[in-house]
């Protein structure tokens, strides 16, 4: 079965909850009607359909390749991409005077999510260079925009993001790179680069990489970082190609999971030295670069969420085909296992967190469109800075929710899962990466608690808990069982989240490694309380169409059912993870090293 993109969800979380119609309103969202929304995510769907998953078990099966420093990427890759680009997909979001499309990022979102729920090996070329667009936009010069920008836009050339070298992990102090001023407004960078996504291939005409590296006399630290534009090969005054710069691919790893990716290991300067020029100014070249991070954080968690929906997709086909054992009700002979309460206990479980998920992140895409689009400049700042928290809980919880939705893809197929042909495990093996790149699941909480929660006193964070409480008063305003539950539940949750962040702020100086010893479980618990809020707006909303006799009945049903489900199964999980955050850190910090 080949992914099917949700798009009757997709155009219910735009429109009722991330709110497409407001984000239509604001100044230069004027073209982002609901109709022509429709009409992209449709074509969309068809793309990424028709044209992008069937390539991905194949490419899994076969995948790029290096020889003799270059990479031959997997069969059929190479003229999806310019399908892709000529097609205008990598333009959807940019600016319209670099050949874009200019549409928000409620409209894009939908669309990347497709793209790498359809075949996430094929779409991180994209992400890379939406990060490296995103970059330039911000800190280029008006040299760099007219050279870089156009191309890096239409997708005739691509982007990527060169900050891990093999001693500098997620510790970017440790950075080494040299950049050496030539006295020409150029510099001679060497280095190595390792975990380069699309460091080399074949789908494009030039790669754009933008670099970190040191200059001779940078004060130590991160604080001595600068950001480099570094081509695959250099661009004449006329924005033709010249000579291949001193920027080579020496290898690309072998990998557990998205294997028709080409992760490469860069060397700069073997040969004399590989021209670059400077982003911004020097010494800043990390907050530039969280430029591009913050871009492709959001990405990664549209990952998660895309592959969640193609890994719950087969294995509700499977549930439905495989025949095995009798209902447990009776029957004359053996049912499909989907009759059976355990594996649709699996597949709702698959189903509400995928659901929750993507509305958490829709929501997210339309606070950052007010955020850049708003006329007021107070408005702005206040929809940057709820977004902003929201970014790492939508990178790390929806990450997270990935790997455990994929596992449970493989379960429900049982022991065919294990077997490579029918795709279950590819998923389970793809989701692991993302709980890694672009910082680790922890690496997000240490965000989550320090910028995003104790920088402001909690102000944000119990913002939104007075949204959450909002929606638990319209739960008590309805009748039935299903909105008593999800009322009951997200009540419990709500006073669960405020609970651990009046804790964090409240230990950060006193008791520091204790508060970080609970920052990925207050992470989890944002995204669950979150997540379930979004589910249980969902389910209000649904319910006042049902009253109404609005659209298909079975459809808003099935909300309800979804979001019950959450709230009884995930949302509940609330308490456990506070009682671990506030006072489970005496056990992680116990031991000493030599114990271990």
């Amino acid at each position: 079965m080949s992914y099917q993109a949700p798009l009757k969800d997709m155009l219910f979380v735009m429109n009722e909850l991330a709110g497409l119609s407001a984000v239509n309103a604001l100044p230069g969202c004027e073209d982002a009607t609901p109709e022509t929304a429709e009409a992209v995510l449709e074509e969309n769907a068809k793309f990424c359909s028709g044209v992008v998953a069937p390539l991905n078990h194949e490419g899994d099966k076969e995948p790029s390749f290096w020889k003799d420093g270059n990479v031959t990427t997997a069969k059929g890759f190479k003229e999806a991409f310019k399908q892709f680009a000529d097609a205008g997909w990598q333009g959807l979001q940019h600016p319209t005077e670099f050949g874009g499309q200019g549409l928000p990022k409620l409209v894009g979102t939908p669309c990347v999510e497709m793209l790498h729920g359809s075949n996430l090996s094929f779409a991180l070329v994209a992400l890379l260079s939406d990060g490296a667009i995103e970059a330039l936009l911000t800190a280029g010069s008006d040299e760099q925009k007219a050279t870089f920008l156009e191309p890096l836009v239409t997708g005739k050339w691509t982007g990527t993001m060169n900050l891990t070298e093999p001693q500098a992990g997620s510790d970017l102090a440790a950075v080494r790179t040299r950049a050496v001023p030539q006295g020409d407004g150029t510099y001679k960078i060497f280095g190595t680069k390792i975990f380069i996504t699309y460091g080399e291939h074949d789908m494009a005409e030039n790669i754009i990489h933008l670099v970190l590296a040191r200059t001779p006399d940078a004060p130590p630290g991160v604080k001595g970082i600068s950001l480099f534009i570094v081509p695959k090969f250099m661009v004449n005054a006329d924005g033709s190609l010249g000579a291949r710069n001193d920027a080579h691919c020496v290898s690309i790893e072998h990998k557990l999971g998205i294997k028709a990716s080409p992760t490469a290991v860069l060397q700069f300067g073997d040969n004399g030295g590989a021209i670059g020029t400077l982003v911004g100014e020097e010494n800043r070249g990390l907050e530039y670069m969280f430029i591009m991070m913050n871009a492709a954080r959001f990405g990664v968690g549209m990952q998660g969420i895309g592959l969640a929906e193609n890994a719950y997709q087969k294995a509700v086909a499977f549930a439905k085909e495989r025949v095995q054992s009798r209902d447990l009700a009776g029957s004359a002979g053996p049912v499909s296992i989907i009759h059976h309460p355990d594996v649709r206990r699996m597949l709702m479980s698959m189903r509400s967190q995928t659901e929750a998920a993507r509305a958490l992140a829709y929501v997210g895409a339309g606070l950052s469109d007010a955020a850049h689009y708003h006329a007021d400049a107070g408005t702005r700042a206040a929809n940057l800075a709820v977004y902003e928290y929201l970014v790492p809980v939508i990178k790390g919880w929806s990450t997270e929710m990935s790997e455990n939705v994929t596992r449970d893809g493989v379960q429900v197929h049982g022991g065919m899962g294990f077997i490579e042909e029918t795709g279950a495990a590819q998923h389970y093996r793809d989701a692991k990466i993302l709980t890694i790149y672009e910082g680790t699941t922890a690496i997000q909480a240490n965000d989550l608690v320090g910028r995003k929660t104790v920088r402001d006193g909690g102000k944000i964070a119990k913002g939104l808990i007075a949204q959450v409480r909002a929606t638990e008063a319209e739960l008590g305003a309805l009748d039935g069982a299903d909105f008593a539950a999800i009322r009951k539940q997200l009540e419990q949750g709500s006073k669960d989240l405020d609970a651990v962040v009046d804790y964090v702020v409240a230990n950060m100086k006193s008791d520091i490694k204790a508060v970080f010893a609970g920052s990925v479980l207050y992470l989890k618990l944002a995204g669950i309380v979150l997540g379930g809020w979004q589910m249980a707006r969902a389910a209000v909303i649904a319910q006042r169409k049902l009253a109404a006799g609005e659209g298909d009945a079975a459809f808003y049903k099935a909300k309800i059912a979804t979001a019950r489900f959450f709230a009884d199964h995930i949302l509940s999980q609330s308490g456990s993870l506070r009682s671990a955050i506030i006072d489970g850190s005496a056990g992680v910090l116990a031991l000493s090293e030599d114990q271990f």
